[in-house]
């Protein structure tokens, strides 16, 4: 399956459950191919956090700070960490939507605004939601650690900034052939 965007790149490198769906809505991934990438993304992040359980000391498994498990320990922590992931996810998704499939404004430079803004991320809510802007490496820890609590965050966060991502390029920032409002720019 060829990216109609760029006929080199064979199926846009997606690791995300969110970033596809944006990738979806905006026309830069077929419907029809979002749920195997969900698929194979949830395999991933089971697969990842398999192999990291296998090469930690046990200790240093369960002390991963940071992790989409261990963050949000309580329920007043829930809303800043649902904003938190809704705000990085969004950052993410634009980079990645603008710069790698948007034609109008992709170019060389993606991959470095795609890592400057994972980078960015990580150091602006790594302490609040633990930066995971990715329901698949949220998923497989936490079936590796059987640790469910408050996981239900980094689906909802993610997700609902795939649904403001693809309606910001969609309806204002896309180009021509992507708006459904706006043409004439």
């Amino acid at each position: 399956i060829q990216n109609h965007h760029n006929p080199t790149c064979i199926n846009g490198g997606h690791f995300n459950p969110a970033v596809s769906l944006a990738a979806t809505l905006i026309g830069g991934l077929n419907l029809v191919m979002l749920l195997p990438y969900w698929i194979a993304q949830l395999c991933g992040g089971l697969i990842g956090a398999a192999l990291a359980k296998v090469v930690s000391p046990e200790e240093r498994f369960w002390n991963a700070s940071g992790a989409a498990f261990v963050t949000v320990q309580e329920p007043g922590q829930v809303v800043g960490a649902v904003v938190a992931e809704l705000i990085l996810t969004t950052l993410l998704a634009l980079a990645v939507c603008i710069g790698a499939i948007n034609e109008k404004t992709q170019g060389p430079l993606a991959p470095f605004s795609i890592g400057f803004a994972v980078t960015v991320d990580i150091l602006a809510g790594g302490a609040v939601s633990g930066a995971c802007m990715n329901p698949a490496r949220a998923f497989g820890p936490a079936v590796v650690a059987n640790h469910w609590d408050f996981h239900w965050i980094y689906w909802l966060g993610p997700l609902l900034a795939s649904l403001l991502v693809g309606l910001l390029i969609r309806l204002f920032i896309g180009d021509g052939k992507t708006r459904l409002i706006l043409k004439g720019r």
